[in-house]
């Protein structure tokens, strides 16, 4: 039944595209409006640099909805090169995107959304990402290009009582370019350094008085930024194609039905890391890094990270399909409007690592490919009137995920990882092999519903409300071979071959499953001061709903399956906010401010042990987690020749009360008994976990700023009237932890990123060259810890300074 239902959708559907400009400020967007969809930012901007948006569901300008949010439209994308969600975090400063490969990607928002770390499938996001309202579960889509994206708006905080899927920190609701009854098309290619080639096109019109269609394609292309030695190849290269194809059947103003399909792949050589640093662990100084590698007659190509040289070993590759088909039905009943939107979406995830960031074999092999498919089906009806608006609705939600995990020990293993005459016998552990069978079935039901009361002219009460029921249940099963093809039981007699083996991969079976209910809500009430003078105040009750650890459980003394570990409680969200919103000088400035404070108990965070392959992350529930804050985001208009904008946050995220987290490296792999030792003394005692309370949330940068501004003067140009133009665009984050527990080996240093463009552009044509990072700053993306607690910390370098030229056109 589901693979037919997927074919009558796919069948009936086609293709797709990307493009983007700052709610404050920015360039203006040439794009027409589509025929169901609300204007885009830029037909509103000459009557008052008014931003349409629908984060209530309902089309109005960004200034009349009370909460925090940043609007970029497509030309703002597509000047700023940010061209998908991981590039999007430079324009708006309490996005946070990290990704050491597609799986492994984390959207947050003020420090919130996902735990830090390794991706478990067993845990909700929490911070949504909506594309034409269908709900994208796997943040790897962050990782594509966008297609024939109109608009994104980014908002901040929960969002539950008007979106399908309850999301604690926040939402990115990404709406494409619709089909038009007017021909319309456009065309963008562009080259640059580092063999960078990027095509889109996108054409749209009538097939019928009644039927419409569009259809766009992307393609992007770009050689990699570290080199191997090893393989003599660039890699973390990129690799993209994006379809998209719509169907608009319209046969009266009061009912559209869209039909759309879509398809991105990504294929390339990616991801490896860089040498970044050694710090002192406590295992004993014989079995850290630098003695090991002396031991093993081994040189790391390049201890200079920005030297940008690898040596790693194993096979690489990040080879990821995502895609699906909707169908959205928009009809005017009664009063209201009835919007029913069905979806299937797919993700299709083949890697290849190498974990232990070296070019010795010492894991020679580690791969987790996953296979994804969903289902969901939301019903709303929207109503408005002089007094009262409310939204009410129903979503249902299906997946599941599979997932057949290799992983296998190398020649060098046993002298990294053991000791004594064990060590010098690279058979124990050579062609040690863990097979992991898994799988996830998630179900998610929930009523919602949010209404404003318009007491007066000026203020408006909103109450919303959620009722949300979850169901997961899950298999693990580990089957360990040696070498010689034996299947290894666990435990083994101590000193024992086989006690060695099971220090490096246990066999394992667990199944874990739970179901719950959750009631939230939230309550804004919003003051018109003036005309063009907004304030809120918001307070929400959310939850992130319950989960399970789905690669695995934590052991027991006896190296048996802690069962209790298997669910995960849900988060319990409690959250303020207070802002301001303005607008002057005749509507060409605006000034917003937000100040929030979340508290989460319960949070659910990801707890990783030192070891190299027993068990590389799970779930587990920390005490207490608190972040606040302050938002500002200013721009200025005073001409069709000048715009400019500069938005700041300042965020204090933390753990409240996290009393048994894992220790960091400095403070991990040494013996178990007491007292502990001091941190990064070889050969000390360990404790057994770490009170981490009062230190900062890893990736969370104290302080972030994005600005931006552009100046055109009119001018003639091979017979075309039109504008030069000049912009630059840039970005700043201080400082932030790279390590799920804060260590003094992870640290990022903040950095600053500037970029320049300048172009002319008459009409629908516009050709422009660019430089981004245009002074070669030396920044690190991310950095990780290796296993085994030898202290090797490795890193992903940023992109260094590229540049290049775009030649677009719209016909």
């Amino acid at each position: 039944m589901h693979s037919f239902v997927r074919t009558i959708l796919l069948a009936s559907s086609a293709l797709a595209l990307p493009s983007a400009a700052l709610a404050q400020g920015a360039a203006p967007a040439t794009q027409t409006p589509s025929a169901d969809m609300a204007p885009s930012a830029s037909d509103a901007h000459d009557s008052g640099n008014d931003i349409i948006v629908t984060a209530r569901r309902r089309a109005e300008t960004a200034q009349e909805v009370p909460l925090a949010i940043s609007v970029i439209n497509a030309e703002s994308i597509e000047a700023t090169g940010n061209f998908n969600i991981n590039k999007l975090q430079q324009l708006t400063p309490t996005l946070q995107v990290y990704s050491s490969n597609p799986r492994n990607t984390a959207v947050n928002i003020r420090g919130l959304g996902v735990p830090f770390g390794l991706t478990s499938d067993g845990f909700e996001q929490g911070v949504g990402i909506y594309v034409d309202d269908v709900y994208n579960s796997r943040v790897a889509a962050a990782v594509f290009d966008f297609l024939d994206v109109a608009q994104v708006e980014v908002l901040r905080g929960p969002q539950g009582t008007l979106y399908g899927k309850n999301t604690t920190a926040g939402a990115i609701n990404i709406t494409t370019n619709q089909p038009t009854f007017d021909f319309e098309g456009k065309a963008e290619v562009t080259v640059g350094n580092l063999d960078f080639k990027q095509a889109k096109a996108a054409v749209s019109g009538p097939l019928s008085d009644t039927l419409a269609a569009r259809i766009a394609i992307s393609s992007t292309s770009r050689r990699g930024t570290i080199y191997n030695v090893t393989t003599d190849r660039w890699i973390n290269e990129q690799d993209n194609l994006g379809l998209r194809g719509q169907l608009l059947f319209k046969p009266n103003d009061g009912l559209s039905i869209t039909l759309s399909g879509d398809y991105s792949r990504q294929d390339p050589e990616c991801c490896g890391t860089v040498f970044v640093r050694t710090g002192l662990t406590q295992r004993a100084l014989a079995r850290q890094y630098e003695a090991l590698a002396a031991l093993q007659n081994y040189t790391v190509v390049s201890r200079k990270p920005f030297d940008r040289l690898t040596d790693v070993d194993a096979p690489l590759s990040a080879g990821n399909k995502i895609g699906g088909a909707s169908l959205r039905v928009k009809w005017d009943v009664g009063p209201g409007t009835l919007t029913s939107v069905s979806a299937w979406r797919f993700w299709d995830w083949k890697p290849e690592n190498d974990r232990d960031f070296t070019g010795l074999s010492i894991v020679s092999a580690s791969n987790n490919p996953s296979q994804q498919d969903q289902y969901s089906q939301e019903f709303r009806y929207n109503y408005e009137s002089d007094k009262i608006d409310f939204v009410v609705g129903a979503f249902g939600f299906k997946q599941r995920i599979d997932t057949q995990g290799f992983e296998q020990q190398g020649v060098n293993s046993s002298k990294w990882n053991l000791t004594g005459a064990l060590a010098n016998d690279p058979t124990v552990l050579a062609g040690l092999t863990a097979r992991n069978t898994q799988y996830l079935k998630s179900t998610s039901a929930a009523l919602f519903g949010q209404a404003s009361w318009k007491v007066t002219d000026a203020l408006t009460i909103q109450p919303g409300v959620r009722v949300n029921y979850d169901k997961k249940s899950g298999f693990y099963q580990r089957v360990v071979t040696t070498g010689q093809g034996a299947i290894l039981t666990c435990p083994q007699p101590a000193g024992s071959i086989g006690a060695a083996q099971c220090g490096v991969f246990s066999p394992q079976l667990s199944a874990p499953s739970v179901s719950d209910w959750n009631f939230s809500y939230d309550l804004n009430v919003n003051y018109k001061i003036a005309p063009d003078i907004l304030a809120y105040a918001t307070y929400a009750k959310s939850f992130k709903t319950v989960g399970i650890n789905q690669n695995g459980l934590p052991t027991d003394a006896a190296g048996n399956p802690i069962v209790s570990a298997g669910v995960i409680k849900p988060e319990s969200v409690n959250h303020f906010e207070a802002g301001v919103k303005t607008q002057f000088w005749d509507r060409k400035a605006t000034f917003n401010l937000t100040a929030f404070r979340t508290d989460i108990k319960n949070y659910q965070a990801t707890v990783t042990n030192g070891q190299l392959g027993v068990l590389r992350g799970y779930l587990a529930n920390a005490g207490k987690v608190r972040s606040q804050g302050v938002e500002a985001d200013f721009s200025v208009r005073p001409s069709e020749r000048f715009s400019a904008y500069a938005n700041g946050a300042y965020t204090d995220a933390k753990y409240k009360k996290f009393v048994d987290a894992p220790c960091p490296p400095e403070l991990a792999g040494g013996g178990t008994g007491t007292p502990p030792g001091p941190a990064g003394t070889p050969g000390a005692n360990s404790p057994a976990n770490c009170d981490i309370s009062g230190q900062r949330l890893p990736g969370v940068s104290k302080w972030s700023f994005s600005y931006g501004a552009e100046v055109n003067a009119p001018v003639t140009l091979l017979a075309k009237d039109g504008e030069v133009y000049l912009g630059v665009d840039g970005n700043y984050r201080s400082s932030f932890s790279s390590n799920p527990s804060e260590s003094i080996y992870t640290n990022v240093k903040g950095y600053a990123l500037t970029n320049f463009r300048a172009g002319f552009r008459s009409g629908g044509f516009d050709v422009y060259g660019w430089v981004r990072n245009a002074f070669d700053t030396n920044y690190f993306e991310l950095l990780q810890v290796a296993p085994s607690n030898v202290g090797l910390v490795a890193g992903q370098p940023g992109d260094p300074r590229t540049w290049g030229l775009t030649v677009k056109s719209d016909f």
